[in-house]
């Protein structure tokens, strides 16, 4: 029987190891999350109202112009059209401003 003493060393060693990987991955991800946090809060703080969307964040879709469905058909000439999902505003009638990504400021 081999003795035991090295596999436990080596047992003991993989799990300082990756007790030390997983320790740094959570502290670095909560220091991470917390300098954006403060980060945004100082850009909402001095930033001005987006001017597209006058500082809600939304506007109405421009594909479906708010009726949630476009008409749509794979002929150039087309027989008959199908009414179908907005691919832009997934029928919600409303879309995210481009300008300022949703946030409503600069």
């Amino acid at each position: 029987m081999p003795p035991l003493e090295p596999i436990r060393f080596l047992r003991n060693s993989v799990l300082v190891v990756l007790g030390g990987f997983v320790t740094i991955n959570v502290v670095s991800a909560a220091a991470i999350g917390a300098f954006r946090l403060a980060t945004e809060e100082k850009r909402k703080k001095r930033g001005s109202a987006c001017v597209a969307c006058r500082g809600k964040g939304f506007y109405i879709c421009k594909v479906c112009k708010g009726n949630a469905t476009i008409e749509w058909s794979p002929l150039y000439d087309p027989v008959c059209i199908n009414p179908c999902l907005c691919p832009t505003c997934d029928g919600h009638r409303v879309q995210r401003c481009l300008n300022c990504l949703g946030k409503g400021y600069w």
